[in-house]
């Protein structure tokens, strides 16, 4: 291989091990939370993390390699803040885990009757980014009541995030992580506290499925509607800006399968990338379109890598002191909440509809065993009905 040859491989290359990065420390945290709200114990929670890993770097190389585009999978993180808002689940981390399965069967019935896209696309925007930003809420708010809890943990987090999101927004969270992290040690330095080296291996829990209407109505209805509205047609709007046609029915096959796979583990959903994505198909990963699918494999390489390390990052949010995780959740989640925020009021014919949606879900209130993000959806379709009753 020549120089050149080399030189025009390196960028494409660095540029999927940066969207890695950026993907996985930006909102792990946000997983582990959400996985741990919904009764996974450490080890199944670390597990959860290990095949989401797994799963979703093996989708990147497949889409990557096989339609020569920069297509990346990522793990829902609305998904994940969506459990963290649930807290509980009818009928515990089973149920939980048999939510997962069926969100991988709905996505991978998407791919195979196209008119279940269709229905979630009905389902009006202002409403699904309503549910989204009141599920978010009261993680967003936990920075802010963690600088009361414990100022001298989380200030440090604080302040590391707010100086890198001046300088370089999108290593903003990581940064955060990074001062959260050094928060960590200096704790454990300080109590002497001694670490199981065995915590530390990368493990695979499998847990078996159990299915309550409460599980499926209340998660994985919402998990299914906001991982399909918050990152699956908003990754293809991203690639096609950047002059890729996703193929559709591949790609939720390929994702489909892979939580399918990832659910028994303690995955909860991946799904095409939307954020992240810029970083792999954007002009700085490579001048030529063509060279930039390189990305989209390096990104998945990456994935595998960081999962091996899924159980030490596992620990360390163990190990943190109170506080801390959840501030570095909520500052990982600003800018998710600010453009549900955005979108859900956008137009003005559709806020009304919007606030109550959105109020509902923030209220955290379940009903019959089943979510708030269920009903925030019911309440919100409803009174759009009923504004719109009799309108063309």
């Amino acid at each position: 291989m020549t120089d050149t040859a080399r030189t025009s491989l390196s960028r494409p290359i660095t540029a999927g091990i940066v969207t890695a990065l950026v993907g996985f420390t930006s909102s792990f945290v946000v997983v582990l939370t959400g996985l741990d709200a919904v009764g996974a114990t450490p080890t199944q929670a670390a597990s959860g993390l290990l095949i989401l890993s797994l799963t979703m770097g093996a989708a990147c190389i497949v889409l990557a390699w096989r339609y020569r585009m920069p297509i990346t999978s990522a793990w829902s993180t609305p998904g994940a803040a969506l459990l963290a808002a649930v807290s509980a689940v009818d009928g515990g981390w089973p149920a939980a885990v048999g939510a997962f399965l069926v969100v991988a069967a709905l996505i991978l019935l998407t791919a195979l009757a196209p008119r279940l896209g269709m229905l979630i696309a009905a389902i009006p925007p202002s409403i699904a980014q309503a549910m989204l930003a009141g599920v978010l809420l009261p993680l967003c708010l936990a920075p802010i009541t963690g600088l009361v809890e414990n100022p001298w943990g989380v200030a440090p987090v604080v302040i590391a995030w707010l100086i890198v999101v001046r300088l370089a927004p999108r290593w903003a969270v990581p940064a955060a992580f990074a001062a959260a992290t050094i928060v960590v040690i200096a704790g454990i330095a300080a109590a002497g506290v001694e670490v199981d080296p065995g915590v530390l291996l990368p493990t695979l829990q499998f847990t078996a499925p159990a299915f309550t209407v409460g599980s499926i109505v209340g998660v994985a209805l919402p998990l299914f509607i906001v991982t399909m509205a918050s990152q699956n047609v908003p990754g293809v709007a991203v690639m096609r800006s950047f002059g890729y046609e996703v193929p559709w029915r591949p790609a939720m096959l390929v994702t489909g399968i892979g939580s399918a796979i990832g659910a028994p583990f303690g995955g909860h959903a991946i799904n095409l990338a939307a954020i992240s994505a810029a970083l792999a198909a954007a002009p700085d990963a490579d001048p030529d379109p063509r060279r930039r699918w390189v990305a989209g494999v390096s990104t998945g390489v990456s994935y595998l890598v960081l999962g091996g390390m899924s159980a030490v990052f596992a620990a360390l949010v163990l190990l943190a002191p109170a506080a801390v995780i959840p501030a570095v959740a909520g500052l990982a989640l600003f800018g998710a909440f600010g453009s549900a925020v955005q979108q859900a009021i956008d137009d003005p014919g559709e806020r009304m509809p919007a606030v109550v949606t959105f109020l509902v879900a923030a209220s955290g209130v379940a009903l019959l065993g089943i979510s708030a993000a269920f009903w925030a959806l019911v309440a919100g379709l409803l009174v759009r009905g009923i504004l719109h009753l009799g309108r063309r």
